[in-house]
């Protein structure tokens, strides 16, 4: 039995709080989206709390797929980020867009930033068709350093 991915759809759904099926990638993706809200107000502590609670979620999503997906074909391609990686980047974007809707931004930027998210959702969608047709594969035991996240986020 093959183990599928959430839809791009339900991926960024859970982002905006509404986990509609009980999917372990879609309770870290609404626990992603609510930690890059949270960075939103942290001080320096709570950040690197949080940047430790994401990593730690990225982690668990890369073990679930690395546990759930069938092995890839020794010839498939290989994909620059985990799939837990993918999954905090459009948990930031959905953030990031969403608060873009309240701000006094310039419309250019409000576009620009649901158009990153939009393309990252479109390749989420790819990578996980790829994944499940095993003609993709991800790096092997790559979960980001904290440090790499602070340098990212500060």
């Amino acid at each position: 039995m093959t183990t599928h991915l959430p839809s791009k759809d339900l991926l960024l759904e859970a982002c905006t709080g509404t986990v509609a099926l009980p999917h372990p990638l879609l309770q870290a993706a609404y626990e992603l989206a609510s930690l890059h809200e949270a960075r939103r107000s942290a001080d320096r502590a709570g950040l690197l709390e949080i940047d430790c609670a994401r990593a730690q979620l990225v982690h668990d999503v890369d073990c679930w797929i690395a546990r759930e997906l069938p092995r890839p074909y020794a010839a498939a391609a290989l994909h620059t980020e985990t799939v837990g990686m993918v999954i905090d980047r459009l948990a930031q974007l959905s953030v990031d867009a969403h608060t873009a809707l309240g701000s006094t931004d310039a419309e250019c930027r409000l576009h620009y930033t649901w158009k990153r998210l939009a393309e990252l959702s479109l390749a989420y969608a790819d990578l996980s068709h790829d994944l499940s047709t095993r003609t993709r594969r991800i790096p092997d035991c790559i979960t980001p350093h904290l440090e790499d996240l602070q340098h990212q986020q500060i």
